[in-house]
């Protein structure tokens, strides 16, 4: 197994359309065709506060970590914030997760960012097994409007 990751790439685009349709169907969500394609077009274009990180395991993409960047009210570096991470379940248990955590990390740190931080849902056990190695988790409960 050659794990390698690195920036997404626009050659990456099937690939990563079909990984991102499997996340948003992990979390039964519905997000629709005009928005993926949206998301995809921000994360090649100029826009700096929007980034993705993609894992190949012998070249075939097999894991995404999509990333913004932002400022803070209570600091004056920005924060990164971890939107999205998936790793397809065929690849899962290899250290797939941790290196696009690490790769994010890395990234968060290049750009000065003194937070780094994402949200999962609270039964998702086995992402969370591998969080609480890598992070600390917040006291904070989110939120959303009705």
């Amino acid at each position: 197994m050659r794990l390698e990751v690195r920036p997404l790439q626009r050659r990456d685009h099937p690939e990563w359309l079909a990984l991102f349709n499997d996340y948003v169907a992990f979390y039964k969500a519905d997000v629709p065709a005009s928005v993926i394609d949206l998301t995809w077009s921000r994360l090649m274009g100029d826009d700096e506060s929007m980034t993705g990180i993609g894992a190949t395991v012998d070249q075939q993409l097999v894991g995404m970590a999509l990333i913004v960047f932002h400022r803070s009210t209570w600091s004056a570096t920005g924060y990164c914030y971890l939107e999205d991470l998936y790793v397809a379940p065929r690849a899962r248990g290899q250290g797939v997760g941790r290196a696009l955590i690490e790769a994010v990390y890395s990234a968060a740190d290049a750009r000065g960012a003194t937070r780094t931080y994402w949200v999962t849902e609270d039964d998702n056990a086995i992402a969370r097994r591998l969080y609480d190695g890598m992070a600390q988790r917040a006291p904070f409960v989110q939120y959303r409007r009705r």
